[in-house]
């Protein structure tokens, strides 16, 4: 809790605007308001753009940053550098500014990115510059009123307990916000993203680039980033969806700005239809996420994240060094343990987050989780980056291309090896976070003996001793599985589904699917009764 009372704040307040809005509240809604302070969650501090300790304003990201700034000083980094970056959501550039001009006042040397940029590039920054932190203002694909604060380590990684508690720690000593120093910043030039950009273009494994590709930014900072990346890797062939190409923090033609809602990606699944693509891209607003559309049949469908995800861990691991480490998280897809095993590779399951999956272990060279993150550079990028991710997408295809096959030929390839693996989530937004407390306690309370026809067992991760301990209840039987968590970024409630489906040859592929979707009915049945 942060020790200043509402008056204190307000007058401490450096933004006119939020003052005058928190002056003008009743106690009650000032009440909620002060109820308690963001805190360090999945990926940073994330709220509604707002006065008051619990919204992402001027005043939280000026003591924020000042708390983050005694930590490092504390632990004898004063004076190194920080990267500060920033997405183009509300608020942004005045946010990032401001944590430059703090870091800088505190004696760090601040590299501040020059315009709005993808996250990956704080990454990438923190990693090329031996920076001791790095700061991106982002919201990723929260809703537009929604903005945030993420911090990655030295080494480029993000921010993991003890640190993240022991920063709020020194947060919560930090007084008034007008009353801590500032110094002016000059902006860097575009030198780190060239960097990356050629990066990113040695990636491909092959020399195939025949193929035509749909784009869309999804109204954020990726286009101008991920169109030069995938042209310096090769690919000309590219077409954007012109409407959600340029950064739009209102985010006008979707209601959420997620690849993965219902809805989101329709405009550019039209677009690749209509100029006869073999592959489509979505990026969320800060291009750290990827999603893939392909041709099925005579319609177009984005790929689930697991399907994606299965589809680079091979293609990664083609050339990868052998006893090589490639990690997912409890809510993906079984599958990448029994791929692994076959490609002789070794497999690491992690907690929710790329905070956690890029700390897997040594010799990791790919990562991924179900929300269509795709880690395939760690040693260069320690964190989810959707650019990279698209151009080694766009190889795979273009390679397959070259022998006539697509990605869904491969995946088909994949359910005969290993069983038709089928996934599907269900989210149950809220209004009131107590309403999630509440159906996680009736879970616990009453676990199902059986879904789906079949016998389960329960798994409740609250008690687990150690690492692995988190607010999820897993259901596991024969072939299916259920893992049920509250949002570590959003007011939902997530079930995430997974059957499994012997078959027996390609003939068998369809007669599978069918009986895999049967079975996931039943289990979002019992999802949406939670």
């Amino acid at each position: 809790m942060t020790p200043l009372n509402v008056t204190e704040w307000i007058d401490a307040d450096p933004d006119p605007v939020t003052r005058a809005e928190l002056a003008a509240l009743s106690e009650h809604e000032l009440a909620e308001r002060f109820s308690a302070p963001l805190t360090f969650g999945t990926a940073g501090l994330r709220g509604p753009v707002r006065g008051g300790p619990n919204g992402m304003n001027l005043a939280v990201v000026i003591r924020t940053t000042a708390g983050l700034a005694a930590w490092l000083t504390a632990r004898c980094q004063g004076g190194s550098r920080v990267v500060v970056g920033r997405d183009a959501r509300l608020g942004s550039e005045a946010f990032a500014l401001a944590a430059a001009e703090v870091m800088a006042a505190a004696g760090f040397e601040v590299t501040l990115l020059p315009r709005p940029l993808p996250t990956p590039l704080v990454a990438f920054a923190v990693r090329r510059l031996g920076a001791a932190a790095g700061i991106q203002i982002t919201a990723s694909h929260n809703p537009a009123a929604d903005n945030g604060y993420k911090v990655y380590l030295s080494g480029g990684a993000q921010l993991v307990s003890p640190a993240d508690r022991e920063i709020e720690s020194e947060i919560a000593r930090i007084g008034g916000a007008a009353d801590v120093a500032r110094a002016s910043v000059i902006p860097a030039d575009d030198s780190l993203v060239e960097e990356y950009i050629a990066r990113i273009a040695t990636l491909p494994h092959g020399d195939a680039r025949s193929i035509r590709i749909a784009l869309t930014a999804m109204h954020g900072v990726g286009g101008e980033t991920a169109t030069a990346a995938l042209r310096a890797a090769g690919f000309d062939d590219l077409h954007v969806v012109a409407e959600q190409f340029d950064p739009d923090p209102t985010f006008p033609t979707v209601e959420f700005p997620n690849p993965e809602e219902p809805g989101a990606a329709d405009r550019l699944l039209a677009l690749a239809r209509s100029v006869d693509a073999d592959l489509a891209i979505a990026l969320d607003p800060d291009a750290d996420r990827c999603a893939v559309g392909v041709r099925d049949g005579d319609q177009w469908r984005m790929l689930r994240g697991d399907e994606t995800g299965m589809l680079l861990a091979d293609h990664v691991l083609h050339t990868a060094p052998g006893d090589s480490l490639v990690a997912t998280t409890i809510v993906s897809s079984t599958l990448l343990s029994k791929l692994a095993k076959a490609r002789g590779a070794r497999f690491a399951q992690t907690l929710t987050g790329f905070k956690w999956l890029t700390r897997a272990g040594d010799g990791l060279v790919y990562a991924y989780e179900e929300a269509i993150g795709h880690c395939v550079d760690p040693d260069v990028v320690r964190d989810k980056d959707g650019i990279s991710a698209a151009v080694l997408v766009a190889d795979l295809a273009a390679t397959l291309a070259g022998s006539n096959r697509t990605l869904l030929d491969v995946l088909g390839d994949y359910a005969v090896e290993f069983g038709l693996h089928r996934g599907d989530q269900v989210s149950r937004r809220v209004e009131d976070l107590s309403d999630i407390a509440e159906m996680m306690k009736r879970l616990r309370a009453d676990p199902p003996g059986q879904l789906a026809g079949e016998p389960v067992t329960t798994e409740d991760l609250s008690l687990v001793r150690g690492g692995m301990r988190t607010d999820a209840v897993i259901f596991d039987g024969p072939s299916i599985r259920v893992v049920v968590r509250p949002s570590g970024t959003e007011p939902k409630l997530k079930c995430y589904l997974e059957v499994v489906v012997p078959v027996a040859n390609r003939d068998d592929l369809a007669n599978a699917l069918e009986q895999a979707k049967a079975r996931l009915a039943e289990l979002r049945t019992f999802a949406l009764s939670l």
